[in-house]
This record gives C-alpha cells, structure tokens and sequence, in this order.
C-alpha cells in the first residue's frame, strides 16, 4: 500500500492529486475513508467522480470489507499507549491514553482537563521507553487556555534519567492554533490533517491531536432547544473527523468537554458533560475530573470499551501531574 500513490486511483490525475494533497488527502487510506462530499470539494469536481474515487480507493487498500477477529486481533497491536507519568492515572487507562481512539476529559472550571492536555503536550515527545510516542502535537484551543510558561514549568519538572532537550525544542513541537468559532474549529481540523500528512516522515510526526476544549463554541453559539438539532449535527460531523484523523495517524485524540447541572437529578452528582449521546459514542473513553480534598483531582473512568469503572487520585503541582 505504502508504495502507491493518489495518481494510480482511476480518473486521479496530477491536478487533482495535488489538490487532494493540499487538502490533506497524501494517501489511499485516506481517500477511502473520507465521504465523497468532503472529496468533492476538495478536489473541485462532481460528487458522482468523488464516489467513484472512494470506492476504487476502498478496492486498493481493502477497506470496506469483512475482516476476522483475528485480523483485527493483529490491527490491534499497531496500538500505543501515551502515558500520564502518574501511575494510578495510567493504571486506570490500561496504561496510558490509547491512539485509534478519542479520550474526553470532561469536568468543572479547575478540575484539571487543561493541565492533563499541556502534560500530554509534553510527554508524546518522549521516547516510547519512557511511555511517550517520540511524536509532536496538534492543540487546538478555543479558551484562550495554552500557556507556553507552562509547558516549560512541566518541562523543568520532568523527573526522568533521560538527557531532555529544553523548553524551546518542546515548544517547536507543538503546533497551536486558535478557533475563533465553532465553524472555525471544524475547519481547522482540515489544517491538522494537512499538517500532519507533511510531518508524517519526519522525525517527529504528528501523535497527539488536543481540542480544549471540543465544546464551548457549539455550546455558546447553539444556544435554546431550537438549535439542538444543528448543533449536534455539527459536533457529530466534528467527532467523526476527530476520530478519523486519530485513526490515519495512529495518534492519540484528547479533546476536554465542559459539564452542566442536570437540575432533574436529586441526590448524587448533578454534573454532566456537555455534547450528550453524540459526544458520548464518539469518545471511546471518558473521564470525569474533580476536585477533592487536600488539592487532589480525582478521575473517574466512565465508560471504556474493555476497561472496568475505577478511580484514580493525582495532584497537579508546577512541575505538572505528579502521585499522591
């Protein structure tokens, strides 16, 4: 697969695989999972030539068909994990955060979500010995949350017997951009896909994608049950393009999520995240941060689809996330 190009598509010529690739589309892979309307307009032509296009592109890579378990027992192990470099953290995620997959972190204002995305920032940078995926970052932030000062905070606090390189290097692998509208933030995911294809033979590809945080656009801009119906159509189409590009890079996807009070629940936690069942399928693992005492954060795995409930507590200090 890796030695065929766009242009060995039927009816792919030089012209149009340029303009796919400028879109992001640099593989076969990557045309057979994409729908024929994204392709249409990307390449500027007929959504009856995208359709044909995706469907010869799904014959060359074999994809669309069934596959024993067996075969997906195999696939499975193309699966890294990216750690916390807190071990009871870890140990809940069935050690570390898993790539293939979306993880949602969802909590109130100080419960912690945009730390863990500035940790993640700075540990998919390790060597995989050291429980990083030797990977740069994508981060996506729509509240104005990223700090550099911190990620050198975090840097600086790395206790590892590892020679690190310094903050600016770290720095150099994190591509940061700012979405100023939910619509924005949709698009912008066109551009990660774009950047991640021209790192993807570097020395550092892409390995973690960050949104922090995935809801806080559609939630101001779709406000009253009138707009319920756009709104979730939206986030629908912005997790399945989330997850795609987790899928193509092998990365990790960490998006953060935003919580309201459930005013009908009367004993337990009134909170819930914001996105309902849409947000809720798409992500494969959930995690539900909060404070406690003594200045610990708890996290609460949610829903997993191979892992049991459980807990875990850990501290965020200057140095970053650190054990009890």
């Amino acid at each position: 697969m890796s030695e065929l190009d766009l242009e060995d598509i039927p009816g792919v010529g030089p012209t149009t695989a340029d303009k796919l690739r400028d879109a992001g589309y640099a593989t076969i892979e990557s045309i057979a999972t994409a729908s024929p309307s994204d392709l249409a307009e990307a390449a500027e032509i007929g959504e009856a030539s995208a359709k044909k296009m995706v469907k010869a592109a799904r014959a060359m890579a074999d994809i669309g068909g069934f596959k024993t378990g067996k075969v997906v027992l195999e696939e499975r192990k193309e699966v890294r994990k990216l750690t916390t470099l807190v071990p009871e953290f870890d140990e809940l995620l069935g050690g570390g955060l898993e790539t293939k997959s979306i993880t949602e972190f969802y909590g109130e204002f100080g419960s912690g979500k945009s730390q863990i995305a500035h940790q993640m920032a700075v540990n998919v940078q390790l060597p995989e010995e050291y429980g990083g995926l030797n990977g740069s970052a994508v981060y996506i932030d729509t509240e104005n949350t990223f700090r550099p000062e911190r990620i050198d905070q975090m840097v600086r606090g790395l206790d590892l017997d590892l020679d690190l390189p310094d903050t600016e290097t770290f720095l150099e692998q994190i591509h940061v951009a700012k979405g100023y509208t939910s619509d924005h933030q949709m698009l912008l995911i066109d551009s990660a896909r774009e950047l991640a294809a021209e790192l993807k033979e570097s020395g550092k590809p892409v390995k973690l994608f960050v949104i922090d945080s995935l809801t806080a656009h559609f939630r101001a801009e779709y406000a009253g049950r009138g707009t319920l119906s756009v709104r979730q159509q939206k986030l629908n189409k912005h997790m399945y393009d989330i997850a795609k590009l987790a899928e193509e890079h092998n990365a990790v996807a960490l998006v953060t999520n935003q919580v309201q009070s459930n005013p009908a629940v009367f004993f337990g936690d009134p909170t819930k995240p914001v996105g309902g069942n849409i947000v809720g399928h798409a992500s494969k693992f959930r995690v539900y941060l909060r404070k406690s005492k003594g200045g610990k954060r708890l996290a609460k795995l949610v829903d997993s689809p191979s892992l049991p409930e459980g807990e875990a507590p850990f501290l965020v200090e200057e140095s970053g996330l650190k054990s009890v």
